[in-house]
């Protein structure tokens, strides 16, 4: 843990997960509430860029499909610029 006083998601003690911090610098931008940081390998203090995987929690069960596709769109369009990933990779959605 890093001390980080001011940050959104800092402890009581002004301490945030290190991984969190190293996403946010990747992304350039603090995560959202909706978002969590993944280590690929399962290693929770390998903090390596290449290590982490920026998650979102999925909508609530039961929800409509459209509702659904909307969300993920939103989900998409959200990260398209922080993706990395060419334009040709991308999913498609329809």
């Amino acid at each position: 843990m890093v001390w980080t006083p001011g940050h959104p998601r800092a402890s009581t003690w002004n301490y945030v997960f290190e991984h969190i911090l190293v996403m946010e610098e990747l992304l350039g931008r603090h995560l959202l509430p909706s978002e969590s940081v993944h280590h690929l390998n399962g290693v929770r203090d390998d903090n390596r860029p290449e290590n982490l995987e920026l998650w979102t929690r999925p909508q609530p069960p039961g929800i409509r499909v459209t509702d659904a596709v909307a969300w993920a769109r939103e989900i998409l369009a959200r990260h398209e610029a922080e993706s990395g990933l060419p334009e040709t990779t991308k999913p498609a959605i329809s």
